[in-house]
This record gives C-alpha cells, sequence and structure tokens, in this order.
C-alpha cells in the first residue's frame, strides 16, 4: 500500500503546487512545502511544527515558520495545496481522471482514510479535521494524504521507540540506499562536523561501522522500524473487506504506475 499511496500522495510536492505557492508570495520551494503541510496545524510555532515533522535538522522549520504564515493563512494553504495537488494529478494520470474506476478507487481511500486510528497522529488528525473534497481527483489525493501521514506519524513513532532521531533516520535511510550519508541530499548540506556527530552517534552505537556503512544491528533496527512502521499502519486498512481491499489496489495500481511515469 505504501508503494501505491506514497506516488499520488506525493504529487503535492511537484511543479504545479509550487508554483501555486510561488505565485502567493513564497520564496521557494521549501517556503511552500512547509506552508502547505504545516497548515493544518494552525499557526503551531516552529518548534511544535518540527516535533510533528520529526526528521528536519535543527533550524530547517525556523526559516520558512512563522515567515509564510506573513504571506497566506493556513486556511489559504489548505486551499492552495488542494487545488493544485488535485490539479497535478490531473494532469499526470490523463485519462484515467474521468474513469469510473477512479471513483471507486476514490471512495474507498477514503473509507480507509478516514477510519484509521487517530491517538497520538498529530498530523493526520489535523488533515482529518478538514472538509473531504467532493470532486473524485481531489478526493483521491485527499485520501492518500491522509493514509500517508498516517503512516508518517507511525514511522516516527517507531522512530522514538527505538531511539533513532530525526538526523538519524536519514542517515540510515541513506544507507539502505547504498549512500554514504553525506550524498544523501537531506544531509549534504549540513556541516560536515554536525553530520560526523550524528554518525559518530550511530557507530558508538553499533549501528554503523567505522566505514561509514551499516552494521548488521544497524541493518536489523532499520528492518525492525521499517516492520513496525508497516504494522503500525494497517489498521487504516481493517474497515475494507478483502474483496474491496482488493478493489483498492487494482485501482490504485494504474494511478500510482501514472504518476511515476510522469515523473520519469
Amino acid at each position: 500500500m505504501f508503494e501505491l499511496i506514497e506516488p499520488i500522495a506525493t504529487v503535492t510536492f511537484s511543479e504545479l503546487p509550487t508554483e501555486a505557492f510561488l505565485a502567493l508570495g513564497m520564496r521557494n520551494y521549501w517556503d511552500g512545502y512547509f506552508a502547505g503541510r504545516a497548515a493544518p496545524l494552525g499557526q503551531a510555532p516552529a518548534e511544535v511544527v518540527h516535533a510533528v515533522f520529526y526528521n528536519f535538522a535543527d533550524g530547517e522549520v525556523a526559516r520558512h515558520i512563522p515567515w509564510v504564515w506573513g504571506k497566506i493563512t493556513p486556511q489559504e494553504a489548505i486551499v492552495v495545496r488542494e487545488r493544485s495537488s488535485a490539479a497535478a494529478l490531473r494532469q499526470m494520470i490523463g485519462e484515467l481522471a474521468d474513469s469510473p474506476a477512479l471513483v471507486r478507487t476514490a471512495d474507498l481511500a477514503t473509507r480507509a482514510a478516514v477510519s484509521a486510528p487517530i491517538e497520538g497522529r498529530v498530523l493526520y488528525a489535523g488533515l482529518r479535521a478538514l472538509d473531504l473534497p467532493q470532486e473524485p481527483v481531489a478526493r483521491l489525493w485527499h485520501a492518500t494524504t491522509l493514509l500517508r501521514e498516517h503512516r508518517g506519524d507511525g514511522h516516527n513513532a517507531a522512530l522514538l521507540a527505538h531511539g533513532i532521531g530525526g538526523t538519524e533516520a536519514h542517515v540510515l535511510l541513506a544507507l539502505s540506499l547504498g549512500m554514504r550519508a553525506e550524498e544523501f541530499g537531506r544531509l549534504h548540506h549540513l556541516p560536515k562536523a554536525r553530520l560526523a556527530t550524528v554518525v559518530d552517534g550511530l557507530r558508538r552505537r553499533g549501528l554503523v561501522d567505522s566505514a561509514g556503512g551499516f552494521t548488521h544491528a544497524g541493518r536489523e533496527t532499520k528492518e525492525r522500524i521499517e516492520a513496525r512502521t508497516d504494522e503500525l499502519a494497517a489498521p487504516a486498512y481493517d474497515v475494507l473487506s478483502a474483496d474491496e481491499l482488493d478493489d483498492l489496489v487494482a485501482g490504485l495500481e494504474p494511478i500510482a504506475a501514472a504518476v511515476r511515469a510522469a515523473d520519469d
């Protein structure tokens, strides 16, 4: 489900939504990212947004929050994000956007998305409080975003339970992709000494070896976190019967494939 949900939800980080936010006075991609994604939290201070988003380096959120709220309100950001994301999704999937299958898929995804456990899931809860879009493409994007953030909130809980901090999580992700930490896009901008301190901490815990790669314990920890994340995400789909879940998968597959093809 992650592989099917993620491409659809993350159209919100593509060119069309970025341009929509830039047109409203955002200075760069990251202004629009934080304005759109943090909007369900209202005008929460940077410290709160940082805590909810979890894996940004210290100070990254504060470069954008609360500055963006001087240009746009959270309520306006929610509208801009939904409209531009739906437009981007429609553009990427072409004729699938007007198919009866998409309506069925959007309905099933929405049932799952609004039935997931809400306890301890701050960003998901903020999204759940929003009105559901009526237009099918927008409703599908919104549902996949709910499911994505529900899973993300659970992932943060799994990381925290295993004592993995936000920047450490990016290091482990980089290593799982066969990259050194300093090569990873979300880490390479950090001061070398700062990143070295994070990697050294993982090395002292036996998760990273002297060459900067995974140890056996490090790989096992990463796998346990991912498995627990999946377990925490699964209850969202309990509301669907086995046949409905099969229908949801079948409906999402061509849409996710079209989005991935458009990205390529």
